[in-house]
């Protein structure tokens, strides 16, 4: 399967910057996510990528080629606001639009009725889109996207308003197509939904790139974290000690951020002063405490 590669595309509203030279691709077999604060530039990026809206500058390339409108058929795109024909029924409409991406008849039946069944659809499969919950609007968006059999899919904050189950059914799904080679990038601002599952994960800030990698490339040069669980501690016992900021505290369990000159001997020593300690560990930034952090100024 080939990558989708975003290469220094920009764009303009006026003299409001949308895009600045945003890069970066979405490689065969990965799922790829996509996060920044509302109007970073996520959804201005993925219209570019379908070709909805057109870049002043940089360009969109598929299997190593700039993107057409063949290319496009090949595309599974899942918009943030639901692209549904609301007083449709649920099956002719997967029906319709698999076959405007050249499916038979036959094909595009077939596949309708298998996403309809893998998304727990099948009681709803003659009602109408809008007499759904939001919840099953967004399953059927997800297999609207999906029923061609696309070459590679761009989904626009493809979890909001879905309950547990069919978050795992969501992930589930995209899991399977990246293994299936599929190049897979989606925009989400549950942070710990995209920790977990993807593979790489860039952050867009105010339309340009600040930060893409792995969450453990992304987050191996930050500061220094410490779990320090002390149950008899005085509250800010760890406040006086240079080089170290507090940046959690609940009774008993204190987390610091240390300088890299600090030794964490030190803490340990004056952890030991107020009583028993019964943890002591190092731990890397979660990727919202990183996205906190690179959105409010700390670019890497």
């Amino acid at each position: 399967m080939p990558d989708l590669e975003i290469d220094r595309v920009s764009k303009h509203y006026g003299d409001v910057v949308a895009l600045d030279e945003v890069s970066f691709d979405v490689r065969a077999g990965e799922l790829f996510g996509f996060v920044g604060s509302n109007g970073a530039g996520k959804t201005t990026t993925m219209r570019i990528a379908l070709g909805v809206l057109a870049a002043d500058a940089g360009e969109v390339r598929f299997d190593g080629a700039p993107v057409t409108h063949e290319t496009r058929t090949r595309i599974g795109y899942m918009p943030e606001e639901r692209g549904l024909y609301p007083k449709m029924k649920v099956l002719p409409q997967l029906v319709y639009l698999a076959e405007l991406h050249g499916l038979s008849t036959n094909e595009a039946h077939r596949s309708a009725e298998n996403w309809i069944a893998r998304l727990g659809l099948a009681g709803r499969r003659l009602d109408e889109v809008q007499k759904l919950s939001l919840g099953n609007q967004q399953r059927v968006q997800l297999a609207a996207a999906l029923v061609h059999d696309p070459a590679v899919l761009v989904l626009d904050e493809p979890f909001s308003g879905l309950d547990p189950i069919a978050v795992d059914v969501m992930s589930e799904v995209l899991r399977e197509k990246a293994a299936a080679g599929v190049p897979v990038v989606f925009s989400s601002h549950q942070l710990d939904l995209v920790e977990r599952l993807c593979d790489r994960v860039g952050i867009i800030r105010s339309g340009r790139m600040v930060a893409c990698g792995s969450v453990d490339e992304l987050t191996a040069d930050a500061s220094s974290q410490l779990v320090v669980r002390v149950p008899e501690a005085h509250p800010g016992w760890a406040k006086q000690l240079a080089g170290v900021r507090v940046v959690g505290e609940e009774p008993g369990s204190t987390v610091l951020e240390l300088d890299p000159a600090v030794d964490d001997q030190v803490v340990l020593e004056a952890a030991l002063a107020t009583g028993p300690v019964r943890e002591f560990r190092r731990r890397r930034p979660t990727l919202a405490e990183l996205f906190r952090n690179v959105v409010t100024g700390g670019e890497r």
